[in-house]
């Protein structure tokens, strides 16, 4: 299932492309971009959080990962296929 679950993966990743992001709410962009970076994490990879008072963006992107942390790589792939595919299908793409 790896291997499968990897290309169907690579697919909701081009097809969140085609998706307008201006019809994507705030939130689950965020939720998005969490699932993402647990999913493509290494363990070389941690939370890192520059302190820049400008960099709110940065904050709230942090912290959406930190939501999906306990979260296995394939778990994360498979939230994020199904977020994908639902968005999609919404938008008739």
């Amino acid at each position: 299932m790896g291997e499968d679950l990897d290309i169907l993966f690579d697919e909701a990743f081009k097809n969140a492309q085609l998706i307008p992001q201006a019809s994507v709410p705030i939130d689950l962009q965020l939720i998005l971009y969490g699932l993402y970076k647990q999913a493509t994490a290494d363990e070389t990879d941690s939370f890192y959080f520059r302190q820049d008072s400008q960099n709110l963006r940065s904050a709230f992107k942090l912290n959406a990962w930190m939501q999906v942390n306990h979260l296995t790589s394939d778990e994360a792939k498979k939230r994020y296929i199904e977020i994908i595919n639902k968005l999609m299908k919404e938008r008739n793409l």
